[in-house]
């Protein structure tokens, strides 16, 4: 993706602690032999291992994407909050209005996993992240009932090969400038309010140029 210098992120644990936040992400890839396009939403596990983190997940075996991306690189991106920047915010009369936006695209080749007992263990990963107390309920279950509901999902796993983090914070702005758009964004939207959160986390201050 285009990414100015002073827009990327190469901290691991930046990368990693951003996608476990946003992880309901877009896999992006083939459709069929004719190499049409298409893309599935799902929601991943991500987990440090390896150089770059590794990712989890299954599709609905009904979702005939996955045969599609076994053994291919794939695209996964993750979409972090975003908000509109006024250009209020700017010193220089002669401004216009942005967008700044967090996005991660992590590529590696997509994986399968077919058999019950790895894909029983996918979905627990997945369970305790969103919902750990669930995790005893689904255990208790029937085991046809489990054996029936792991049938109909394919489990992938994909190993991060390349990374790329844009941060799309105001970073290209004057010091001044920064101080205006965190403030104004703190006072804003959900999104807004998470950007400006991320901009005191980076420490962006001082000015930066694009080159």
């Amino acid at each position: 993706m285009y990414t100015p210098r002073f827009n990327q992120i190469y901290e691991r644990a930046v990368l990693l602690d951003a996608m476990r936040r946003y992880s309901f992400a877009i896999l992006f890839g083939p459709q069929d032999a004719e190499g049409s396009l298409t893309a599935t939403h799902l929601p991943l596990v991500v987990k440090d291992e390896g150089k770059h983190g590794l990712l989890e997940g299954h599709f609905a075996r009904a979702n005939h994407h996955w045969q599609a991306l076994a053994g291919r690189e794939t695209l996964v991106v993750f979409l972090g909050p975003h908000s509109y920047v006024s250009p209020t915010n700017y010193v220089e009369e002669l401004s216009v209005p942005t967008w700044n936006y967090i996005a991660i695209h992590a590529y590696g080749k997509l994986v399968l996993v077919e058999d019950d007992g790895t894909k029983d263990a996918l979905l627990a990963g997945l369970i305790a992240t969103h919902e750990p107390a669930y995790g005893e309920r689904w255990r208790a279950m029937p085991e046809g009932y489990r054996r029936a509901m792991l049938a109909g999902i394919m489990g992938f796993r994909i190993t991060i090969e390349r990374i790329e983090g844009k941060f799309k914070l105001s970073q290209n702005r004057a010091e001044q400038e920064r101080m205006n758009v965190r403030a104004t964004q703190a006072a804003g939207s959900a999104d807004a309010r998470e950007l400006a959160g991320w901009m005191e986390r980076l420490g962006i201050s001082g000015t930066a140029k694009d080159d």
